[in-house]
């Protein structure tokens, strides 16, 4: 098993014993909605009422905290990469609440909805718009799932962040 495996097994352990219920977003949620790329990372939504327990327990763990803020946090270890975003709002409540679990090699994971992560992904774009990864995945997760989107909540999204033009933009 390879070495991200590991660490998400490991993961998912340290999230149940911290009594939380993430659910994966970031480049292997991607991967796990059918779009083949690479990731280095580990990358989870969880509550915001859970950061300081999986804080503690990362340390444990032998992570480094590179960066905390009330809305994220990026942890690494070795070579081992582990982001969190903290579901504080409304939305990113609902998209946690509602991410769907899946049997996986590495355990029973929850996975955040193809339209939760465009959401996600635009976020990042918008917030950095040298994240082209980010819309490249945007772009692929379209192209794949185009027939399935509910595209209301998509152009909610698109809206939010003042950019319903690119979603146009990314289904013409």
């Amino acid at each position: 098993m390879s070495n991200l495996a590991e660490q998400i097994r490991e993961a998912l352990t340290m999230f149940a014993r911290s009594g939380t219920a993430p659910a994966l977003i970031g480049g292997l949620a991607v991967v796990a909605h059918q779009v083949v790329r690479a990731t280095q990372d580990v990358d989870f939504l969880l509550e915001a009422e859970a950061a300081d327990r999986v804080h503690d327990a990362l340390l444990d763990l032998g992570y480094q905290c590179l960066y905390r803020s009330e809305d994220a946090a990026n942890y690494v270890r070795a070579a081992e990469g582990l982001d969190l975003l903290y579901a504080h709002r409304p939305l990113a409540r609902r998209l946690l609440a509602q991410a769907s679990e899946r049997e996986t090699p590495m355990g029973r994971l929850r996975i955040i909805s193809v339209e939760g992560l465009i959401g996600f992904k635009l976020q990042g774009f918008v917030n950095d718009a040298t994240r082209t990864r980010d819309l490249d995945d945007i772009r692929a997760l379209l192209k794949i799932h185009h027939a399935s989107l509910d595209m209301d909540e998509l152009r909610k999204y698109f809206a939010l962040f003042n950019k319903p033009e690119l979603l146009n933009e990314l289904l013409g």
